[in-house]
């Protein structure tokens, strides 16, 4: 075996440590983020109100992915993981769509 502290050295991957106030930063984020969905929520805007809803929460989804998942500090490798996963996720809802908008409603 190699037990060489050069080769160890090598398949070790660095950890990143994340300062408290960065966690801070992320959680105030999400509280507001959380609070400006419940004023979209109570205000009308029509056609708007789910595409609203849904850019709030992607913000939100992506700083958890990015910090308390710690990919924004991962591999590459991690990375192209999770790119390829929401591609994945992106593509199925895409063919879902296409398939609801197409159908003849009311016309059976």
């Amino acid at each position: 075996m190699n037990d060489h502290p050069e080769h160890q050295a090598h398949h070790e991957e660095e950890h990143h440590i994340v300062s408290p106030k960065v966690y801070l930063a992320i959680v105030a984020a999400l509280l507001v983020g959380t609070g400006l969905t419940v004023i979209a929520a109570q205000i009308e805007m029509g056609v708007l109100n789910p595409i609203v809803a849904l850019g709030i929460a992607v913000i939100k989804a992506t700083l958890v992915v990015l910090f308390f998942m710690h990919v924004k500090y991962s591999t590459k490798l991690t990375k192209l993981t999770v790119g390829a996963g929401l591609f994945t996720f992106l593509a199925l809802i895409g063919m879902t769509l296409a398939d609801y908008i197409s159908r003849a409603w009311g016309r059976w």
